[in-house]
């Protein structure tokens, strides 16, 4: 049996996909000097943390807010978590094409939001801190950032090893694996909805 927190890992790991925002800023900051590239990757990854924080500490408050429920939520959760996944499975740009070449703050902006924590992270983390509680929830999010906020520190180096097939090929087998969890969000979602009308 596999501890949670590794699940979670596992799950955050997917769904922020650090290899797929890697891959991006690698292509969206080339023309960048070696200290500017660092400065735009660790304000992206800090961005991404800040929203990941309140999402967290929120928790089901947002939903209240929306009037909806955590169950109908899974649902509509699933499927973009479906989207998202085939979109990475079938290699489809995650971002607009003219977006790579805007710099610094904008780069990171587009880094940290949609790419790193977009609608289905917002969704996965609002569906563990209900499963698992914010303290798991939290510290799986933080180790998947800080190994985002590495590879970004070292972007310089990590390039070398990476080309972009290897990185299609890694994000194809991830989007995979999002789609899977987008199934297993939606089939969760409805069959409490389902139970509770019946």
């Amino acid at each position: 049996m596999i501890p949670p927190l590794v699940q979670l890992i596992i799950l955050f790991f997917v769904i922020f996909d650090p290899l797929a925002s890697f891959a991006v800023f690698l292509a969206a900051s080339s023309s960048m000097k070696k200290e500017e590239r660092i400065k735009t990757g660790i304000y992206a990854v800090l961005i991404a943390a800040l929203l990941s924080l309140a999402v967290i500490l929120l928790g089901e408050t947002l939903l209240e807010l929306f009037n909806t429920n955590i169950n109908e939520f899974k649902v509509a959760g699933g499927i973009i978590l479906g989207i998202l996944g085939v979109k990475m499975a079938l290699g489809h740009s995650l971002v607009a094409n003219d977006t790579l070449h805007e710099r610094g703050r904008a780069i990171s902006a587009i880094i940290a939001t949609p790419l790193l924590t977009g609608p289905a992270a917002i969704t996965a983390m609002l569906i563990s801190v209900h499963d698992y509680g914010m303290a798991l929830t939290g510290l799986s999010v933080a180790i998947v950032l800080i190994f985002t906020a590495w590879l970004f520190f070292s972007v310089n180096r990590v390039g070398k090893f990476f080309g972009r097939t290897a990185i299609q090929i890694i994000s194809t087998i991830l989007g995979i694996i999002t789609l899977a969890w987008g199934v297993k969000f939606v089939v969760s979602g409805l069959q409490v909805i389902m139970a509770s009308v019946g």
